[in-house]
């Protein structure tokens, strides 16, 4: 079979690999669609793992089924998710499902990036789902990211009346947008440095754009919170700027959410004595789990939340690599997409 073999992000290549062999508790799936992630961008999150086959973002069809499966055949339209959790450690029975050892463990095989792919046991049993006739397969690979997105936002109990600001606009910051549309957020300010991305989360439903470049973000978020800063602020960038950029519009009491991770070598001077007297609140938000998926598959599904902007550009598997550089040089794109059809 053909597979998109990552070695850097300068060096994608599609090589022969045998096809994945099933045990009698798994099933083959036939890749259909799979989204390109910001984290298949972060070269210093990847090299220590390469050559690899990436993608976990995938919707198929299944194409063999192991002899003791139950509840899946030949034929079945899924999303699968590469990451599970075991749902019975201290960590899962209070809702930390990511922290689960398993979940780093468990993985699609080889990936998503290849014309078929090996769901493993706990992956089938924990969070594979049916995907209904009328979602299609590239509307599918966005269950994961929106996902990750419902995470962050339950966590930091978003309310009507909040004012946000979302730092990077994004695949991350574009779900984002549209979600907090959806929860009644009272005004969403989004900053990003690529215009085509702005103009994106503005179809989406940001009331203010704003690029840095042009204007002072800090100016704009003050004056539209008469002076007060932002209720909440999500940092989707993955740097040490954002994140200092985030800290600065968050309002006293209100909430900074780390939404995307930064090299770990970068490190940022913190006073506890400006967090004790300000009460921000830091609130990390890595991944999701099989709870939220079943609920952005439902908001796709039932039309909830409008997904057709989201995907603006989509690629054969045999031109992975040019998929790759959209997303991560060139810009001007929000949701890319390798299809198999």
């Amino acid at each position: 079979m053909k597979a998109a073999m990552y070695y850097s992000l300068d060096n994608i290549l599609i090589e022969n690999l045998p096809v994945p062999k099933i045990g009698p508790q798994e099933i083959l799936v036939q890749m259909k669609a799979c989204g390109v992630c910001g984290s298949d961008l972060m070269e210093w999150y990847l090299k220590n793992r390469v050559p690899l086959v990436l993608g976990h973002e995938p919707s198929g069809i299944v194409a063999k089924v192991g002899s003791k499966v139950k509840g899946f055949e030949v034929g079945n339209r899924v999303f699968s998710h590469h990451h599970v959790a075991c749902l019975t450690c201290d960590f899962c029975l209070r809702g930390d499902y990511t922290l689960c050892e398993q979940f780093s463990r468990t993985h699609l095989e080889p990936g998503g990036f290849a014309e078929y792919f090996k769901v493993p046991k706990p992956n089938l049993e924990v969070d594979t789902l049916k995907i209904p006739p009328d979602v299609s397969f590239e509307s599918a690979t966005l269950i994961e990211p929106m996902g990750c997105c419902l995470r962050a936002l339950n966590k930091a109990q978003v309310h009507p009346s909040d004012s946000v600001v979302v730092v990077g606009a994004g695949p991350s910051g574009a779900i984002l947008t549209l979600l907090l549309r959806l929860f009644g957020a009272g005004q969403i300010i989004v900053t990003d440095f690529i215009d085509y991305r702005l103009k994106a989360a503005g179809k989406l439903g940001a009331d203010l754009l704003v690029n840095p470049e042009a204007e002072s973000i800090i100016d704009v978020v003050k004056k539209a919170t008469d002076g007060k800063g932002a209720d909440l602020v999500i940092v989707t960038a993955p740097n040490v700027n954002g994140f200092l950029t985030g800290m600065e519009l968050c309002r006293r009491g209100g909430t900074l959410c780390i939404f995307a991770p930064t090299r770990p070598e970068d490190f940022v001077r913190l006073s506890p004595n400006r967090l004790f007297f300000s009460e921000i609140k830091l609130l990390p938000s890595y991944s999701t789990s099989h709870v939220e998926t079943r609920i952005a598959l439902n908001l796709i599904q039932t039309k909830k939340v409008d997904t057709t902007n989201l995907i603006t550009h989509t690629f054969p598997l045999e031109k992975t690599a040019e998929a790759f550089k959209k997303a991560a040089l060139n810009k001007e794109c929000v949701k890319v997409v390798v299809s198999n059809e």
